[in-house]
This record gives C-alpha cells, structure tokens and sequence, in this order.
C-alpha cells in the first residue's frame, strides 16, 4: 500500500520533482537512466500506467485519497504519496492543480526508430517542433486519426514535457515513438531503406493536393511537417519524395502545425 505523507516542510527532496527541478532537469540528459516526467490528472496517470511506466511518488490534494484517486493508489504499490490542501500545492507548485494529482514516473528507455516502425504503414514526422503544446495536440490527433507512430527530428521538444502530455490527454503513451538521430538526409534515407514513401506538407508551387489518389494509394507514408515559424527546412524538402499542400480558402495562407496535422492524418490515412 501506498505511503501517505502529509507534506508540511516545502524544502523536502523528494518533492524537488514536483516544486524546483526543470524540464531540463527532470530529462537528465546525462544519465536518462535517472529522468523522470510528470503526468497529471487520474485519465493520464492510468494511461501512463497501462503502458507499462513505473511511477515514482504521487502528489494530490487530500480530498483524492479515497476519491477520485483511490484505484490509481490501488495500482501504484508502495511509493509515497505526498498529500494537503488545494492552497498549500498551489504555493507549493506554483500553479493550480487543475486536476487535482500530479505523478512523478520514471522515463522509459529511448525506443529505436526501426522498432516503433515495424508494421506501421503510416508515420508522422515532426521537424524542430518545439512548442509543447503543439506536440501534445499532434499527439492526440494522431491517436485518433490512424498513425501507428510518431518520430521526431532531434530539434523538437520532449514529448514526456509534462504540459505536452497534459495537452495530449495521455496519448503520448498509447501511440509509439522515437527520436531520429540525424536528420533530414540520412533520416530519411532511414525511412525510404523501411520502405516508407516520404511526403512533405508544404505550401510549394511543386506541391499536389493533399488528396492526390497517389498519397492516398501509397502502402506505407511518412508525413513530414515542419516547425511552427519557417515549415519545413529546405533539404527536407528537397529529399522528400512528394510535397503536399492542404487547399486554403478566404486568403488563409496556413494552417497552424497541429491543425495541419490533424487534416493530413486524416485525409492520408491508411485505406483498408
């Protein structure tokens, strides 16, 4: 059974993961054998659970412990649970719990690119996305809309960030990914040797439609897209094997990134 700590000295350790340390500091690039994340509300948790993630401690205000938090406490074996009132983790944390539980988890080991691909047919790729609630909300979108696996460019930001799997509703546990180590050239040259056909989205005069009967028709696809400000670099562009562009109407020159790939998940999707 889990440990009930009631928290009344701030300047204990064990909460540094929750109250002091960074994002940086919590992915220990140094020793990711050390890293931790942070998930947050019972939904999110228990889907970081299912995957398989080894929780740490937890966090939650009092009122959780036989409420709405009872079977996560039921799952979690014997680690501390740090616990008080809504005001004191507020002042603790510096924000609001908006959902009342906060889980501190180990990170899992860094997964390769060919296993997260195996089988897959469709894969989206994301080019120095570094905006974290943009990785969650593609996250999400590619959970519903058919993408058996996420990669990501060297550039973009930690998926395990703890607002991006917040944003994602937990979904960054339940759809495969990994992190390429080069890119563009010899990443994707990686996918084309997987036997994945690459499709840049971008607003070119080279581009076709995104409903082009090829993409549709192609058996397995990357969908490439690329960082908030600049889209996708030009060497990306260059190595790709289609460009492609989702219509715009009213003069709308773009969508934003995590908009874009919900309509290119959908519209590219795999077609049984």
């Amino acid at each position: 059974m889990p440990t009930i700590i009631e928290i009344n000295d701030f300047s204990d350790p064990a909460l540094d993961v929750y109250a002091r340390l960074t994002e940086a500091q919590r992915l220990n690039r140094l020793h990711p054998e050390d890293g931790v994340f942070i998930a947050e509300s019972p939904v999110v948790i228990g889907y970081a659970l299912d995957a398989g993630h080894v929780p740490v401690s937890l966090l939650m205000e009092r009122r959780h412990i036989d409420g709405k938090a009872a079977a996560l406490l039921e799952r979690c074996g014997d680690i501390p649970v740090y616990t008080a009132s809504r005001e004191v983790l507020t002042k603790l944390t510096g924000y609001p719990l908006t959902r009342g539980v906060l889980c501190a988890m180990r990170r899992p080991a860094s997964k390769r690119v060919e296993d997260v691909c195996a089988g897959a047919r469709r894969v989206a790729v994301l080019e120095n996305i570094v905006d974290t609630t943009n990785i969650g909300a593609i996250f999400r979108s590619a959970a519903a809309l058919g993408m058996d696996a996420v990669l990501l460019s060297p550039a973009c930001c930690d998926p395990l960030n703890r607002r991006a799997v917040r944003v994602s509703m937990g979904t960054v546990f339940q759809v495969p990914w990994a992190r390429l180590e080069e890119w563009p050239e010899d990443g994707l040259r990686l996918l084309n040797d997987l036997g994945f056909r690459t499709v840049a989205m971008a607003l070119t005069d080279e581009s076709v439609s995104i409903d082009d009967p090829v993409l549709k028709q192609t058996e397995r696809l990357a969908i490439v897209l690329g960082t908030e400000g600049d889209g996708l670099g030009a060497s990306t562009l260059a190595h790709c094997d289609f460009t492609a562009r989702i219509p715009m109407a009213h003069g709308v020159d773009s969508l934003n990134v995590a908009a874009a790939s919900a309509v290119a998940f959908w519209e590219l999707r795999a077609q049984k």
